[in-house]
């Protein structure tokens, strides 16, 4: 099977409709990845198949359950998820950050080159990073533990938002440990095209009144 089918397929199986520009732009993306990891080492998956099903659609899983405006992709690395949301979203403006400044220079060739109008690329430490525009969701996949998640990045989220944490297994005891101002909205297990093992997206609000 082609990636092409693959992602198609895989696409229908997430009930996702995108269109064939937007498709070819996803497999665009991942060509971009090849070409830069021989130098970077951006992903240690190196099979194409393998890097639509665990990067592409392990990405676009999540984004049935994302509605908001601005979104901040945090520890992006390659792009992941926000380049694929970006991609499926246009209405969605998307801000990739990470403080290495190859993987941010591997981002701002892709955003370049996919003629990506809806996504941003900030090479900061995002503890320190300010910036006027909050944000209605910060996502993060395989950042760190959502502690420590929540605790640096919660100056940056917008009253209302929510934190989007992409996690393998039920992440109990991590949920155990958040803060008391955090409320876990959804636990939600994302059924990823070609991926095996587990996957769950949790939803996590900011108790406002204790910001």
């Amino acid at each position: 099977m082609s990636t092409a089918d693959q992602l198609e397929r895989g696409l229908i199986a997430l009930g996702l409709t995108l269109e064939r520009d937007t498709q070819q732009r996803l497999l665009d993306y991942l060509a971009l990845i090849e070409k830069w990891n021989r130098v970077y080492n951006l992903t240690a998956i190196r099979e194409p198949e393998k890097m639509v099903s665990h990067h592409l659609l392990d990405s676009l899983a999540a984004a049935p359950h994302l509605h908001a405006r601005r979104v901040l992709d945090v520890g992006s690395g390659a792009g992941l998820p926000g380049i694929p949301l970006a991609l499926a979203n246009p209405d969605m403006h998307v801000t990739l950050l990470d403080s290495n400044h190859k993987k941010a220079a591997f981002l701002n060739q892709a955003v370049m080159e996919l003629k990506l109008k809806n996504a941003e690329v900030c090479a900061e430490r995002v503890e320190s990073w300010q910036t006027r525009n909050r944000f209605d969701v910060i996502i993060s996949r395989a950042f760190s533990d959502m502690g420590e998640f929540v605790r640096i990045t919660r100056h940056l989220l917008a009253s209302g938002g929510m934190f989007a944490a992409m996690k393998g297994l039920h992440p109990y005891e991590e949920i155990d440990k958040l803060p008391p101002d955090c409320k876990v909205r959804q636990v939600l297990p994302l059924a990823v095209p070609g991926l095996d093992g587990a996957r769950h997206l949790v939803l996590i609000g900011l108790d406002d009144q204790a910001r």
